[in-house]
């Protein structure tokens, strides 16, 4: 198991929380809220933005902790797929009607930090 790659994953997860809570958060935040969606759709908006945010943190802590305790490497697989299929949910909206998510940083994010995840334990 390598210990750096798994470090490089679990950074990429936490600085892609902090840019997608902070400056996201803000952008997507302020759109939404001067949009004219009804009330609850804007507040589970909101809740389904920043719960992909704890997603990150908590996707990046256990990368840290697991380079720092390879005896849980098996907790590394459900991170690997969720990334990986994150990824891929990207990409497919992108091609599929939605271009613009391919010109975010969510895809490529995700699948580095899967591809990371999964060549630290091979």
């Amino acid at each position: 198991m390598s210990y750096w790659l798994l470090m490089a994953a679990g950074l990429i997860a936490l600085a892609s929380m902090v840019f997608h809570g902070v400056v996201g958060g803000r952008i997507y935040g302020g759109n939404v809220n001067r949009s004219d969606m009804e009330d609850l759709t804007k507040s589970l908006s909101l809740v389904s933005w920043h719960v992909f945010t704890i997603f990150l943190l908590v996707c990046g802590v256990t990368l840290i902790y697991i380079a720092y305790e390879p005896s849980l490497a098996l907790a590394i697989y459900p991170l690997i797929w969720i990334n990986a299929l994150g990824a891929g949910l990207f990409i497919y909206l992108g091609i599929h009607g939605h271009a613009q998510l391919l010109r975010m940083p969510g895809a490529y994010l995700m699948a580095a930090t899967a591809l990371l995840a999964w060549l630290a334990i091979h």
